[in-house]
């Protein structure tokens, strides 16, 4: 997709398609990764084909935000490709519907090692991260804004399926349990 195509109206369909196609095997391996972790738990949530749906409406979503983004018209003919906003979009998603879920994360600090991070910290710290490397234009070759419209977009519509059924108390168990571990550590 280039953005300035899709700003002059052509070569709309690349929008789509872009989702779809990838650099080379470490970026379809690293957007297969998350998209394994995630995506299957948001898909139950949506349902086979409303999960298809939010994946493509995700995916729009964060192109257009990634167009918006450019500022320059050099920025605007570079091509961009890959799923990783539609997938920023599931893990969008996947805070909201599973924030009490655990992630088993690859620490490589001193030593190698896996550690179960809840699913709220290890999402948060991934968002931050990419608000960050737009802060300090780390871009290089990712389009950062595409990963956070992307998960803005998720977020969305991952509050409407959990308002649809009735679960809105996300965050009082998450809050709670962490008073309780302070309370247990420290006194």
């Amino acid at each position: 997709m280039v953005p300035a195509e899709i700003i002059r109206g052509e070569n709309l369909y690349t929008l789509f398609t872009s989702m779809f196609l990838h650099a080379d095997v470490f970026h379809i391996g690293g957007n297969m990764l998350f998209l394994y972790i995630f995506g299957d738990n948001v898909e139950d949530a949506f349902g086979h084909f409303r999960y298809l749906l939010f994946y493509l409406v995700c995916g729009f979503f964060a192109g257009f935000v990634h167009i918006l983004s450019i500022s320059t018209s050099s920025g605007q003919l570079i091509p961009t490709l890959g799923a990783s906003g539609a997938i920023s979009g599931v893990m969008g998603a996947y805070i909201l519907l599973y924030p009490r879920a655990r992630i088993e994360t690859l620490i490589l600090i001193f030593v190698v090692s896996i550690v179960s991070i809840p699913a709220v910290f290890f999402l948060g710290f991934w968002f931050l991260l990419q608000l960050l490397y737009t802060w300090l234009d780390l871009s290089g070759n990712v389009a950062y804004w595409a990963h956070i419209g992307g998960f803005v977009a998720g977020l969305i519509l991952g509050f409407n399926v959990r308002r649809k059924k009735g679960n809105l108390n996300l965050w009082y168990p998450i809050i709670r349990k962490l008073k309780s571990n302070f309370k247990n550590s420290y006194i």
